[in-house]
């Protein structure tokens, strides 16, 4: 052997030597495998301990391809995504078998060595284990699954320029474009100016400073939509490479349409049943109606008999008499007119109406509706007002179709009471931003029992009744973002109280 030859051999030497201290410091598991089906090692680093469990002794002559998760052993023959080609080199994300049994994510850089005339040797591959990166993608993938099957809005905003870059499903049906037609949208074609630079200033604001923003806002979409929706988050997403400053917002909103929706649906529900339960009442108290229209009108036939009467017989002054006659059956028609009017308000069908109006004359009027009920009854009315109390903004049929409901309850509790005195005591007064309204009766008094059920639906003690007044009474106090309640000892009376909200009109 030359000299020359001899300095070329030690050169290679070296430079294999060189080559296999690097793939034995390397922390990649450099391996070397038959290019048979089996993929059988053939040699393999110190790193193959750390990757996969094995020491090189016991990894060499192993059939590398049983260890492939079944469903990834195929994935160079079917080329499939996870599989990139580039100059005779193939890199493969799958799943292999640790020695422990579990499954962990490698890379691997493989290439086919061949001989002179083409034929496969070996293969050569480079393999890490990146199993923290792939369940981190995966986990990112499955977060972007739930965001874009979200029923909720969401939108990324680009934190200086406010342009959306991204909209789920929800938000791009919401808006009204097709996400396989994506539209370029701003903050400022989504609300109008005077929200934008006030309510989205601020909330992007106060993000900003304490990373997220709750709250709700109203958006401006197109009118031709019969949309409604709302942003009720917003996050602000910060670069930590960037001294930390935010990149972009997350804002978060929802599609109200329904509820609205169903929210008109409710209270037209309840107008119905309140609008039944007045119909109701006026009938129960139809007996107590006609006699009470029919005094002013008897009143009216006599006035009337009397003066031709008089006529007849020759009065001497007749312009007199008939003057004074029509006098009296004026007043009388009146009177009749009045309970007309008052019976025809109470049972009217009507829109929800809130205005301001003084409880105390609510009150009296709804005891003068029920006045020839009391009097049959021999009932006593007994007013405790309030002196110069804030009018109450409400809607007015409502809140008097609860106190005529209460005022009913407390005659009728005498119906099986021997007591003289019957009172009904209807007491005002403002306290603490409330109006506070209490009818009480001092009858018999209702029983623990009686007063755990008294406002459930269809539960009454009347051999007659529906058991709908108090339930639906309750439901008017409180869609007035009030409350209602009752006490009795079961023996001296009830009591009920009415607590209602002051409020500008």
């Amino acid at each position: 052997m030359s000299d020359d030859q001899s300095l070329e051999l030690a050169r290679c030497k070296a430079d294999a030597d060189r080559y296999r201290l690097l793939a034995e410091q390397s922390t990649d598991m450099i391996s070397r495998h038959t290019p048979t089906k089996e993929w059988t090692y053939i040699d393999a680093s110190p790193a193959v301990e750390t990757v996969l469990g094995y020491t090189p002794e016991e990894i060499i002559g192993m059939a590398g391809y049983e260890q492939f998760h079944p469903e990834d052993a195929d994935n160079l023959s079917k080329r499939d995504d996870s599989v990139r080609y580039r100059s005779g080199v193939y890199t493969n994300v799958y799943r292999y078998r640790h020695k422990k049994g579990h499954y962990i994510w490698l890379e691997t850089t493989s290439r086919v060595i061949r001989d002179d005339s083409g034929n496969p040797q070996e293969i050569i591959c480079v393999s890490r284990d990146v199993t923290e990166r792939e369940e981190a993608q995966r986990d990112m993938r499955r977060l972007a699954r739930v965001v874009e099957a979200s029923s909720d809005m969401i939108m990324f905003c680009n934190h200086k320029t406010h342009k959306l870059t991204y909209l789920n499903e929800s938000a791009y049906h919401t808006l009204g474009a097709e996400k396989d037609k994506p539209v370029i949208y701003y903050l400022s074609q989504l609300f109008s100016e005077d929200i934008l630079g006030t309510l989205i200033k601020d909330a992007l604001e106060h993000a900003s400073i304490h990373g997220v923003w709750y709250g709700s806002i109203p958006m401006q979409l197109d009118p031709e939509l019969n949309r409604v929706a709302e942003i009720r988050e917003i996050i602000a997403h910060r670069n930590r490479r960037e001294n930390d400053q935010v990149e972009y917002y997350s804002l978060i909103g929802r599609d109200i349409t329904l509820r609205l929706q169903a929210e008109e649906e409710a209270k037209r529900h309840q107008l119905e049943l309140a609008h039944m339960s007045r119909l109701l009442s006026v009938g129960e108290m139809a007996t107590g109606l006609a006699h009470e229209v029919n005094q002013p009108l008897a009143a009216i036939l006599n006035y009337c008999h009397g003066t031709q009467r008089r006529l007849e017989e020759g009065d001497a002054d007749p312009v007199k008499t008939v003057s004074g006659s029509m006098k009296l059956i004026m007043k009388q028609a009146k009177r009749a007119s009045e309970i007309i009017k008052r019976m025809r308000s109470f049972v009217r069908k009507t829109d929800y109406q809130c205005f301001a109006f003084p409880i105390n004359d609510s009150c009296k009027e709804v005891s003068a509706f029920l006045c020839q009920e009391a009097q049959d009854h021999n009932i006593t009315f007994d007013f405790q007002f309030g002196d110069n109390l804030p009018p109450l903004v409400a809607d007015k049929v409502q809140i008097e179709q609860v106190l005529l409901n209460l005022m009913r309850n407390a005659i009728e509790a005498y119906n099986d009471c021997n007591k003289a005195y019957r009172p009904v005591i209807i007491t005002t007064k403002a306290a603490e931003g409330y109006i506070h309204v209490s009818v009480e009766d001092k009858a018999k008094g209702i029983s623990s029992e009686g007063l755990a059920k008294l406002f459930e639906p269809f539960y009454t003690s009347k051999t007659t009744g529906l058991g709908m007044g108090l339930s639906i009474s309750r439901t008017i106090i409180e869609t007035h973002g009030g409350q209602m309640w009752a006490e009795s000892d079961g023996q001296t009376g009830t009591h009920f109280y009415l607590k209602l909200p002051l409020r500008e009109q």
